[in-house]
């Protein structure tokens, strides 16, 4: 991180490479005045005497040398991004005249910025909270409907609105017990003891509904694993295809025919599912075959999901049972292909045999929409639906998990009636964690690692 956030700096807002157009973003107190020096309006303004937000014509200029005509657009603090005078260069998208004006802005006064380093300012400068500015790389990275919703909520600061009331409201009770110890000699109880404990079971059971939501946000972030599993040649590679809507896997009638694991995604409602068409678990004596289904069992271990796929002709209730057994905390989801070939007696004998059994015909393309309906009933994808604020990042988990902790450590103190200056070392303890999510209890170490996982530009 640099030693210096009152530089002046520089940075490509938008992809590096050749575009119609692209955008250079400099921030700092002498931002616009420095951008004056090399720009020369079509109408001969000065940007200094311009009203904010506010977009010019005109030519970047070195010396005599026009480098191109853009369009500049000013921000004057602290109504900006970054809380500070900020101006937004748009020019012709050649990497050599983006290199050329940066070069220029850099002999100018401007040093180049640091990774996420414009985001880091917004949070120094109280444009937004520690929570808020993580939810800006989550959205620059988001890939599904689903992962943009939840990172547009946690940004217009509905986690931080959730956690600040939390904090605040314990904060008071903190002040009132501190307040106690100040005359312990008088043996005065400032602090209700009853509705501190109906405080801290309602803080109790926001962060469990918090922490229990990460389940949900994590794999929604990343993607949700799916296992296709089953014997050789009862469709797994064509269920893949019908799924992907392409030619990802080969399909054919040998059995062992996929060597090895077939990955790839696709967007369900908005959320991500990652497929894994692995390859048909059964006794060989091929080498690489074996291997294919080593890879297989390590697939499913890292998977979150599993879809155990037969027909009526390879059904074997063993093998099911063994990776139930071999997977006890896996959602399961077995599946019958070829159903077009089934009568409904053996439909319904089939039923009562396996609970929760789907049937579907890969290859006629029936079941498919019941299939992905019944995927994201698995994720609970229903929590989407609401207000609800859904957590995806492991630190906010982490430091929820350590302040429920401490206020449980809060609560065991109250029914064992211990001393209130016993009690404040466990609350400041819980104010600490809450207080690290948004930002107000932070570290140089902690901001530096994450804003140096953000783009340079951003």
């Amino acid at each position: 991180m640099p030693m210096s956030y009152a530089d002046n700096i520089v940075a490509l807002a938008t992809p590096s490479g050749t575009g119609a157009i692209a955008i250079i973003r400099v921030s700092g107190a002498d931002a616009i005045t420095l951008v004056d020096h090399i720009f020369q309006s079509i109408k001969g303004k000065k940007l200094k005497d311009q009203k904010t937000h506010t977009i010019h014509l005109g030519h970047i200029v070195d010396e005599k040398k026009v480098l191109d005509e853009a369009l500049v657009s000013i921000f004057k603090g602290p109504h900006s991004y970054t809380g500070e005078n900020v101006v937004e260069i748009s020019c012709h998208g050649s990497p050599f005249i983006q290199q050329q004006i940066i070069q220029l802005l850099l002999r100018n006064g401007c040093r180049s910025a640091s990774a996420g380093e414009f985001t880091l300012r917004a949070f120094l400068n109280g444009k937004m909270d520690l929570s808020q500015a993580e939810a800006v790389a989550d959205l620059i990275a988001s890939d599904s409907e689903a992962a943009h919703d939840i990172a547009m909520q946690q940004m217009r600061g509905g986690f931080r609105n959730e956690i600040q009331k939390l904090r605040e409201e314990l904060l008071n009770f903190a002040s009132l017990i501190e307040l106690e110890l100040d005359f312990s000699q008088e043996d005065v109880e400032f602090a209700d003891r009853t509705q501190f404990t109906e405080l801290l079971n309602r803080i109790s059971e926001v962060l469990k509904k918090l922490i229990d939501s990460f389940a949900l946000g994590n794999v929604i972030k990343n993607g949700i694993p799916v296992a296709i599993v089953g014997q050789p040649n009862v469709g797994k590679s064509t269920l893949l295809n019908v799924l992907l809507n392409e030619e990802r896997a080969i399909v054919s009638d040998i059995a062992g025919t996929t060597r090895d694991t077939v990955e790839d995604h696709i967007s369900i409602k908005g959320i991500n599912f990652r497929f894994i068409d692995t390859a048909g678990i059964r006794e060989t004596q091929d080498v690489v075959e074996k291997i294919g289904i080593e890879r297989t069992f390590d697939k499913i271990d890292k998977a979150r999901l599993i879809i155990y796929l037969f027909d009526r002709f390879d059904f074997d209730r063993k093998e099911l049972e063994r990776i139930q057994n071999r997977y006890p905390n896996k959602q399961l989801l077995p599946i019958c292909n070829k159903m077009d070939l089934l009568d409904e007696k053996q439909i319904q004998l089939l039923k009562t045999q396996i609970p929760n059994v789907l049937f579907l015909s890969a290859k006629h393309k029936i079941g498919i929409e019941e299939l992905e309906k019944k995927l994201l009933d698995l994720v609970d994808s229903g929590a989407l639906s609401g207000d609800s604020t859904i957590i995806t990042n492991s630190r906010h988990y982490d430091a929820l998990l350590k302040a429920l902790e401490e206020i449980q450590k809060v609560k065991e103190g109250m029914d064992m009636d211990v001393s209130s200056d016993l009690l404040s070392i466990d609350i400041r303890q819980a104010l600490f964690h809450l207080g690290e999510i948004t930002g107000s209890v932070t570290t140089d170490d902690l901001l530096g690692n994450i804003f140096s996982n953000f783009c340079i530009g951003k």
